[in-house]
């Protein structure tokens, strides 16, 4: 037993991890308020130092270096595959973080599913729910597989003996927050304990080749709870970038080692767990048989590989106070700032004194410069209160001086408009050259954007 002289008392940021001998409600190093929480530590005498890996090598030319080559395990879901770059990478550690009852636990039991198979188990660890709740869901999901192994506990000694008994292939822990080691004082979710487990995880992913997947909860600002070297540490970071409130869950991949990083995978939740959208463009665009309604666009946006058509909704409104209100939904507020600033300065639409909302539908977040032309539209009929065409689709990146730059993919996002039944297109002249446009779609070229709002025939 430790004596109460060697123990101390140690306050650390819950967001960077950034230690003090005292409580203090803003954290020097990251700058958020009530972040610090006291830590109890207590240091084991004559502990050897514990490696985090068990891959150290001698200095050696690169030359000389074996590149690694594994296949890669798909899970089934095509949506999950395509985040994680083709499949899943063996002995990788996975992160999947969302708000609550968003489907984490539910996308996972259908991805453990998938992955389990003769020769191939897999173990779940729930350290939320009981087994006869797993069980539940399990049933509701159809879940029925004999290699799927539960497990309810929370004790990281006890989880790393149950996987050293079963060999299991691929290791779900739900969720990081939960578990703690014994002989660390401070409580489960802290940031000692969620630092220590997730090494001794890394320890077991590496060294034995096990796929890791862990389950992170999120704070109240939406960034995952924890220390930071979480996400440091691990190769894959997933993320529901959508609310539980809304039918569909698109899932964006933040950090990964063995794919892309610009990828997103879309899913609706029904009563049988989330079900692939193999065509999102679908959801993302309204039923128009006619003119869109005025202050609404589609644009081509790409989103890694894959090219998707969104609606853009502008709403333009006398402002009742003195200062006008913007807001946005779905797009970067400081884009659309400078998007109505050159409307008003470079082309004539009067907004300095409007209120401006604008909204991308269904839930999506366009962070690309090549969906500008399709907001500016979008503003600029809300702006004259005209509509344009329901079969045109926009695509461009606007520049301070209200000048078309040129974007990349052109070719693969008009496929798509064409493949979706548009028969016109506007996009930067400069993006003309060497474009083949899929045939029946009109292609319209502008080199700035008042050339581009004539196609729309606002005057």
């Amino acid at each position: 037993m430790v004596s109460k002289s060697k123990v101390h008392t140690i306050y650390r940021c819950q967001n960077c991890g950034t230690a003090g001998p005292k409580w203090m409600g803003r954290c020097p190093d990251c700058g958020q308020w009530n972040t610090f929480v006291e830590e109890r530590e207590a240091p084991s005498a004559g502990r050897a130092p514990r490696r985090m890996t068990e891959f150290s090598s001698r200095v050696t030319r690169l030359d000389q270096v074996v590149a690694e080559t594994q296949a890669r395990r798909r899970t089934g879901v095509g949506e999950f595959d395509r985040i994680l770059g083709g499949g899943v990478w063996p002995g990788s550690m996975v992160l999947l973080g969302g708000s609550p009852g968003i489907g984490k636990s539910t996308l996972m039991l259908q991805v453990a599913d998938r992955l389990a198979g003769p020769g191939h188990p897999v173990l779940y660890v729930s350290g939320e729910e009981s087994l006869g709740q797993v069980k539940g869901r399990a049933v509701r999901l159809g879940v029925k597989n004999d290699e799927l192994l539960l497990l309810s506990e929370t004790n990281l000694e006890t989880i790393l003996e149950t996987v050293r008994q079963t060999e299991p292939k691929v290791l779900v822990l739900d969720s990081i927050q939960t578990v703690y080691k014994e002989d660390l004082a401070g409580a489960p979710g802290s940031v000692g304990q969620v630092r220590e487990c997730a090494a001794e995880l890394l320890h077991l992913a590496k060294g034995a080749g096990t796929t890791v997947f862990l389950l992170g909860h999120v704070t109240k600002e939406g960034d995952l709870a924890g220390p930071r070297v979480l996400e440091h540490i691990v190769d894959t970071v997933l993320y529901f970038e959508t609310e539980r409130q809304h039918t569909y869950r698109i899932l964006r991949a933040f950090k990964n080692r063995f794919g892309p990083t610009n990828e997103i995978g879309v899913f609706e939740m029904t009563a049988q767990g989330l079900k692939e959208i193999e065509n999102p463009s679908m959801l993302f665009l309204g039923e128009h048989p006619g003119d869109l309604p005025s202050g609404t666009a589609v644009l081509a946006a790409m989103e890694g590989t894959r090219p998707l058509l969104v609606e853009v909704q502008a709403l333009v409104s006398r402002t009742l106070f003195g200062m006008p209100r913007r807001q946005m939904t779905g797009v970067d507020y400081n884009r659309a700032m400078f998007l109505i600033a050159v409307l008003d300065k470079r082309c004539g639409f009067p907004l300095e004194s409007q209120d401006v909302y604008v909204n991308i539908t269904g839930g999506l977040q366009v962070r690309e410069p090549a969906a500008d032309l399709g907001i500016a539209v979008a503003m600029a009929g809300a702006s004259v209160e005209k509509p344009v065409s329901a079969k045109t689709v926009w695509l461009g990146e606007v520049g301070l001086g209200g000048e078309m730059r040129a974007v990349a993919q052109v070719s693969e996002r008009l496929q798509e408009a064409r493949k979706l039944g548009f028969d016109r297109a506007v996009i930067p002249r400069a993006s003309q050259r060497g474009l083949t446009p899929p045939e029946g779609l009109k292609v319209l070229t502008a080199s700035s954007l008042s050339e581009a709002l004539g196609h729309a025939a606002f005057r």
